[in-house]
């Protein structure tokens, strides 16, 4: 049974950082899903594949993954990059603009 640690990323929905400070604990898929035949269904048998487990630090999800004698493997979070803040019009004209103001 191997499992993932990972500190998830922010949706395309979200415009926040909310649900990405945890961390969470995922089995890897040991068998690959199948079609069904007569419905086109996706199933597989690995249940394991269902379960994702929460932490607050990934401290604790380590913890627990060797108190279970789970091998897994952590994928650190890429860093983000510094946001550009966004200015108005009026800062166009502002005293402590770094470069002249020109037409």
């Amino acid at each position: 049974m191997r499992a993932r640690i990972y500190q998830p990323a922010k949706t395309a929905m979200q415009s926040g950082t909310a649900k990405t400070k945890g961390w969470v604990l995922d089995f890897v898929p040991a068998t690959a899903r199948e079609v069904d035949p007569l419905m086109g269904w996706t199933s597989s048998d690995d249940t394991q594949a269902q379960v994702r487990l929460r932490f607050d630090t990934r401290d604790a999800a380590e913890a627990y993954a060797q108190a279970k004698g789970i091998d897994y493997e952590v994928v650190l979070p890429k860093a983000r990059k510094p946001l550009i803040r966004a200015r108005g019009y009026g800062e166009n004209f502002a005293t402590d603009r770094r470069g002249a103001w020109t037409h």
